[in-house]
This record gives C-alpha cells, sequence and structure tokens, in this order.
C-alpha cells in the first residue's frame, strides 16, 4: 500500500513537470522556440531535445530497461557550441517533430515505468556512478523529477526574456 502511495506520488509529480515544459512551449512561434536568450546559449527547443534524449530516453529506455544507447547524437563541437550534443537540434528539424519525439519518449517512458517495482534495479547502470546513487527505479524517478523541474525553471526564466511575459505555472 504505501508502495502503490508513493509510485502515485512519484508518477504525478512527474507528470507535472513534464505538462509544465509542455505547457511553456505551447504557442510559441519557430523563432521562439530557436532563441537562445541566456548566456549558456541553449534554446527552448534543444531543452525539450535535452529532456527527451538526456531525460526519459536515458534513465527509462537505457538505465532501467537496457535499452541501447544508440539514438544519442555524435558530438559535433562546431554545431553544439560546449553544450552536450543531446541538446542540439538541426536548423532543417521541425520544432513539430522535436515535441512529438518528447511526448513519444514520455509515453514509451510510462510503459517501460508501469512495468517495474519502485525497488527494480537499473538493467543497465553505469559504472561512474558513485555506489547505490541510482540503485532502483524510485532513485531514478526522483532523479528524472528533480532534473525536469530545474530545466522547467530554467525554461520561465528563459520565455520571459524571449518574450517579456512572466510565465506562472501553479
Amino acid at each position: 500500500m504505501a508502495d502503490d502511495r508513493t509510485r502515485s506520488l512519484l508518477l504525478g509529480a512527474l507528470d507535472a513537470q513534464r505538462r509544465h515544459i509542455l505547457d511553456a512551449v505551447e504557442g510559441l512561434t519557430d523563432a521562439q522556440l530557436r532563441t537562445p536568450a541566456l548566456p549558456s546559449g541553449w534554446t527552448p527547443i534543444g531543452l525539450v531535445r535535452h529532456l527527451t534524449l538526456g531525460g526519459e530516453r536515458y534513465w527509462f529506455r537505457t538505465v532501467m530497461a537496457g535499452e541501447p544507447l544508440d539514438y544519442w547524437p555524435a558530438d559535433r563541437p562546431e554545431l553544439d557550441e560546449g553544450r552536450p550534443a543531446d541538446w542540439r537540434v538541426e536548423a532543417d528539424e521541425s520544432a513539430e517533430a522535436v515535441l512529438r519525439q518528447y511526448r513519444d519518449a514520455i509515453a514509451r517512458a510510462d510503459e517501460l515505468i508501469a512495468g517495474l517495482a519502485l525497488d527494480a534495479p537499473p538493467a543497465r547502470p553505469d559504472p561512474d556512478w558513485p555506489e547505490g546513487r541510482f540503485a532502483d527505479l524510485q532513485a531514478v524517478l526522483l532523479h528524472v523529477i528533480l532534473d525536469t523541474a530545474t530545466h522547467a525553471g530554467h525554461l520561465d526564466a528563459a520565455l520571459e526574456l524571449i518574450d517579456g511575459r512572466q510565465h506562472l505555472v501553479l
């Protein structure tokens, strides 16, 4: 019973952060989605790409389900400007496609999560992780929630600089 409540709370928090991201970019123009507003140079659509590859796909499909990391983009320093490659969105990629990939990654992650116990260990742990850091699905869920929430806050600040509106999400 406690596991059901914990699972419900974790999944509710994760879903809220995912919705925050999707709601924040809803209605933005392609130009706004591709505008870097902060000195680090990332764009809102680049952040969505990162949450797709470095968040949903990596943590749930690769780490928890053991699927290969064959989707990870190759580094291209001339394009990435010091950011990891999972933030890159090519000029010829549509924002709609990137957003669809994020939604698809969420749906696939939810399927995988539904089939795992909270204490299920990662199928593909990284040997560089500190001992016990990501010992089970519960720890991975908490990590992805925190990472997505942090990026949601970054996105709010960037969008306020891009369009001048205060983005208040309750």
